[in-house]
């Protein structure tokens, strides 16, 4: 490990810190400096620190820390970056919850690291002159899309309380990272939604930017693992809640059956609103499985209820969250726990897409959501963590459940393979349309109060009120008023219904 030590501005000293040798080096600018530690140490991890925090530095833990090449670390009291940057991006990774290791690209100057091969693929595009801090956030905003693991992680410091805050980006920084890291577009969205919601008016910082051009060039960041966990034996549950689709359920018990690695547990929540049913999975006892079939038939229908049912039963050392209509490969547990135990990664979403449809993603990154019908999670990070209630009927469970684990410090990572076939059954979804209790009283709230019960949770303001102009713009469209100022007005109040609504629903969850 190389220790970069600097006060923001200048290199105060950099050392080997296996050897304890102090390293002579040409620059004394941290970003410049950065780069050419990463041309000379190629194969070593680079530790970047400001100088008053040296001796706080937690290097015992480091290896364990920092367990992937493809991982840039960091940690600070506040983020460089304005909380404007909210207004501009709609993403899991800007409420960063400090207390564990949190997906982000916000990094800080404070204390971080990254292996100096993945440094090396920003070599073109980051500008060496660039102020550290900006050029750090830069490689990982950048990095991030294209399979970078970045995180906010406390444990590389001993002592959280005697972190300082550090000077943060000015406008016109701002708005040169906007214009170099988004499409153009967004750069006229931001000086709205400053001016209209800040009451600021950064023209010259807006100005400016015009003439910045967007960063370009290829960057392709495999997962590679510094320290390899060694594959122990592992078990495996798989829960299937269904309704009314007898076929499809049967030709992914088969899938499973099929498994060189089969499940301990297959748990199914068959569920049918009609009190005077019976079930309709007669295979499931007058057929031989080679796995432990746990079945419970209920009258309640419900997504969120039936998983949580299910969860309950969980037994073994992994979770697979399954759809019923979907298809898999014979290695597909193989390969998942495989990969999942190398990288030592606990919450992963699969590729689940339609036999037409076209896949885009390629390498394995940091996902922003989570699939309720495509996933497998680590079974000790599950501990007390159940879908939200709030969200039976409605759309954002699995967002939802997602946010839960990343603030309980598991990431959840998108695995391109193996692959899931999603069939897409016609006999799907809620079955028979759900009337909420806005609906019955006659409000017309805007967006569904569900959606803004999870923007209120997991957004920053800045991220609600940029969510808020965008719905504006999008919805005039398909709404009848076309009267702008009426549209305005009909708009606010829809948004104060959806707001009082959401705030109703946040005393009943789970």
């Amino acid at each position: 490990m190389i220790g970069l030590f600097h006060n923001e501005n200048h290199v105060v000293e950099v050392v080997d810190l296996s050897s304890k040798n102090t390293i002579d080096i040409p620059s004394d600018k941290p970003t410049k400096a950065l780069f050419q530690l990463a041309e000379i140490f190629s194969d070593r991890v680079l530790i970047w620190c400001h100088i008053e925090q040296k001796e706080n530095l937690n290097i015992d833990d480091f290896q364990d820390i920092f367990s992937l090449k493809n991982m840039m670390l960091s940690y600070g009291k506040s983020q460089y970056l304005p909380k404007a940057i909210g207004f501009v991006e709609d993403s899991p990774f800007l409420k960063v919850n400090k207390n564990v290791k949190y997906p982000t690209w916000l990094m800080s100057s404070e204390v971080g690291a990254i292996h100096a091969s993945q440094v090396l693929k920003f070599k073109s595009i980051i500008k060496l002159d660039a102020p550290f801090s900006y050029a750090l956030n830069s490689m990982a905003k950048l990095g991030m899309s294209n399979g970078l693991f970045c995180y906010s992680e406390p444990k590389l410091l001993l002592n959280l309380g005697l972190v300082k805050e550090r000077k943060k980006a000015s406008k016109t920084m701002l708005f040169k990272f906007v214009k170099q890291h988004y499409k153009w577009v967004w750069s006229f969205f931001l000086m709205f939604n400053i001016t209209f919601f800040n009451k600021q008016f950064p023209l010259y910082a807006f100005f400016k930017s015009l003439f910045v051009s967007q960063l370009k060039g290829s960057i392709k960041i495999d997962l590679e693992v510094l320290k390899s966990n060694s594959a122990s034996a592992s078990s495996i549950d798989v829960i299937i809640p269904t309704l009314g689709r007898k076929t499809y359920l049967l030709d992914f018990l088969n899938d499973l059956k099929r498994q060189s690695i089969l499940p301990k547990k297959v748990i199914i929540i068959e569920q049918n609103p009609d009190e005077n049913s019976a079930s309709e999975l007669d295979y499931l006892s007058n057929q031989n499985w080679p796995f432990i079939i746990c079945h419970k038939f209920i009258h309640k229908t419900g997504a969120c209820n039936a998983r949580n049912l299910a969860l309950n039963e969980v037994v073994s050392n992994y979770v697979f969250f399954a759809d019923d209509d979907i298809r898999i490969q014979p290695n597909f547990t193989d390969l998942a726990l495989k990969k999942m135990q190398a990288a030592n990664i606990k919450a992963v979403t699969f590729s689940c897409l339609r036999t037409n449809d076209k896949k885009q993603n390629f390498n394995e990154k940091q996902w922003s959501t989570f699939g309720s019908g495509c996933s497998m999670v680590k079974s000790t990070a599950l501990k007390e963590l159940y879908f939200n209630m709030v969200y039976e009927f409605n759309f954002g469970e699995d967002a939802d459940y997602g946010m839960q684990l990343r603030n309980n410090g598991v990431d959840v990572i998108y695995f391109p393979e193996p692959e899931i076939v999603h069939l897409k059954a016609p006999i799907g979804g809620f079955r028979k349309k759900h009337i909420n209790i806005w609906t019955k009283q006659g409000y017309s709230p805007k967006p569904s109060p569900t959606i803004m019960y999870y923007k209120l949770q997991h957004n920053t303001l800045q991220q609600l009120l940029g969510y808020k102009l965008v719905l504006f713009l999008k919805y005039y469209k398909s709404q009848s008023i076309k009267n702008p100022i009426i549209y305005f007005k009909t708009f606010k109040k829809q948004w104060r219904e959806s707001v009082l609504w959401a705030n109703k629903l946040n005393q009943i969850k789970q």
